[in-house]
């Protein structure tokens, strides 16, 4: 099982509402455990066993967003993953508030199982808001940055 059949293995898993799903063959075993319909997060175990556990969120709740910043266009997480604002400790941060963004351009990385993600805007403007805090874990869907159409 590769990385992206993992993710649409946990994405199903996360949609169907099941609290625990387990797959295993001879190569691999996969638990997918969700609290109650809380988004999940994967940790590897052992080199033969990945687990899925609830993750905490720190985002704001979306209705909050919507009523605040309306006229934007959300930056979502396209996996699950750890988010972090700059390639390398000693690099400074893709985007700050106020930054302009053009579509296509790397706005941040989402690490998923030693695999360092480049996430692209898919919007032209201006970044208002970055809603996810770095270095944390953040779900599929999860907003990461609120831009302002240009």
């Amino acid at each position: 099982m590769d990385i992206k059949e993992l993710q649409n293995f946990i994405k199903f898993v996360t949609k169907s509402g099941a609290s625990e799903v387990s797959l295993e063959t001879d190569s691999y075993k996969v638990t997918v455990k969700t609290g109650g319909g809380e988004a999940v997060h994967y940790v590897a175990q052992s080199p033969s066993t990945i687990a899925a556990e609830p993750a905490v969120s720190k985002a704001a709740p979306v209705a909050e967003i919507e009523d605040e910043f309306a006229n934007c266009v959300a930056i979502k997480s396209p996996m699950i993953g750890t988010f972090y604002r700059k390639p390398s400790q000693d690099k400074p941060v893709y985007k700050n508030v106020g930054d302009m963004v053009t579509a296509g351009e790397t706005v941040c990385i989402i690490e998923a199982m030693k695999l360092f993600n480049e996430i692209e805007s898919e919007v032209t403007g201006k970044i208002v808001k970055v809603i996810a805090d770095d270095t944390t874990p953040v779900e599929y869907g999860q907003i990461l940055f609120l831009v302002e159409p240009a």
